[in-house]
């Protein structure tokens, strides 16, 4: 079975075709600047194929852009199918589910209209992913389509992690909750764990750390998300490549009345112009940061500690909330690449019983434990594979 998986953003869409049993993926790419000049990037992963990178293509709208992956996909010298008929499913990410959705669904019309009820609550997002599975049902009549949400798997979180101390019909009437987000990642790296661990999910508790220029830290009690560091927006939780993370809401209003901002111009600071990029000065990304900090940059070094710290904290949080803790995983872009973040955040946690192996911690983007082999808490590397998630659950729907 061949599932192709799609992420649609509102200017962009990546994609990439797949066999969700056996993991192989036959090609993927990004299609850019969509309703402006149209960039489109195929790369065949079979051998003597060729790649395409930034080639001019007119998208004006996303249904040229998904037309172009098609005819790269079942070009007679660079396609990886002889037909469109070899695509069995598509798998769509869509950012928000709300309290709709707890798992993936087949798209139909009442689903449709179910996302776009969360529009208001991902007003980013959501438009885009509909733009994406709009362009797919226009290009691919007839095809299964299937939505795998962010949000779905924190929708097991307990009244008392999701809610805010707001008035209570806030969330009555208006659903403003903790929603959390990376919902695909932590549930890929909880069932990764689990098997490495060679234990069912049910009975293990884990603390999964999606660390990058976005970053979440979940507890996962039995295979079940109970807690999550990001809210109602991605906005919550950790200071991350641009975004501010966890502040005190006094902040906005002292800043918009010194300096005379609307709360549009506050959020884009937050969201834009905060994080370890506002702090540094120099960069969201973490590798420029530990370079700078490497070469004397106070601010470079404070940022990185004040991540760094900031998920030591979370880890100690979900433990205590837990009651225990089995195991910690790392991944995403940090988490999978960056060795002294990951020695770091975990040094000073051998009081809850984790002990590392800095020799084994010595290694990216692979598989791995960085844990001694006496550590009572295993700590694991697993990169993140939110793309099989989907074509997974895409293929379960659809068969």
């Amino acid at each position: 079975m061949n599932v192709l998986v799609i992420n649609a953003g509102s200017s962009s869409l990546k994609y990439q075709l797949m066999d969700p049993d056996t993991g192989i993926v036959l090609a993927k790419g990004l299609c850019e600047r969509i309703g402006i000049d149209g960039k489109f990037t195929y790369k065949p992963q079979v051998e003597g194929k060729e790649t395409l990178k930034a080639v001019d293509v007119a998208m004006p709208t996303h249904s040229e852009a998904i037309q172009a992956v098609l005819n790269a996909l079942v070009d007679p010298e660079n396609g990886v199918i002889a037909s469109m008929k070899e695509i069995d499913a598509v798998g769509h990410r869509v950012v928000h589910g709300g309290e709709a959705f707890n798992k993936s669904v087949r798209i139909t019309g009442e689903v449709m209209n179910a996302i776009e009820d969360c529009i208001p609550l991902a007003p980013l997002h959501n438009p885009a992913n509909i733009t994406g599975i709009r362009a797919c049902e226009k290009v691919m009549p007839g095809v299964p389509m299937v939505a795998v949400f962010d949000t779905a798997f924190h929708q097991t979180m307990p009244a008392k992690a999701f809610t805010y101390a707001l008035p209570y019909e806030y969330y009555k009437n208006d659903k403003v909750r903790r929603y959390g987000f990376h919902g695909t990642s932590h549930k890929y790296v909880t069932s990764r764990a689990a098997a490495m661990l060679g234990k069912p999910a049910a009975e293990l508790k884990i603390i999964t750390c999606h660390l990058g220029n976005g970053s979440s830290v979940t507890a996962v009690d039995g295979g079940k998300s109970v807690d999550t560091s990001m809210g109602f927006t991605p906005l919550a939780g950790l200071p991350m490549g641009t975004r501010s993370g966890d502040l005190d809401a006094g902040i906005l209003q002292y800043l918009m009345n010194k300096y005379q901002l609307n709360i549009d111009e506050m959020l884009n600071i937050l969201n834009k112009k905060s994080g370890v990029q506002g702090v540094s000065g120099v960069s969201s990304d973490f590798r420029d940061l530990e370079d700078a900090a490497e070469k004397g940059n106070e601010q470079a070094a404070l940022a990185v500690d004040m991540f760094n710290y900031g998920v030591k904290k979370l880890i100690g949080a979900y433990a205590a909330a837990m009651g225990r803790v089995d195991a910690i995983v790392f991944t995403a872009g940090v988490g999978e690449n960056s060795v002294g973040q990951r020695l770091d955040i975990a040094s000073g946690l051998e009081f809850m019983g984790v002990k590392m192996d800095a020799a084994a911690n010595n290694c990216r983007g692979k598989e791995a434990f960085i844990s001694a082999a006496d550590s009572k808490v295993k700590v694991l590397l697993i990169p993140t594979d939110e793309e099989l998630v989907i074509a997974r659950d895409t293929a379960a729907l659809c068969k």
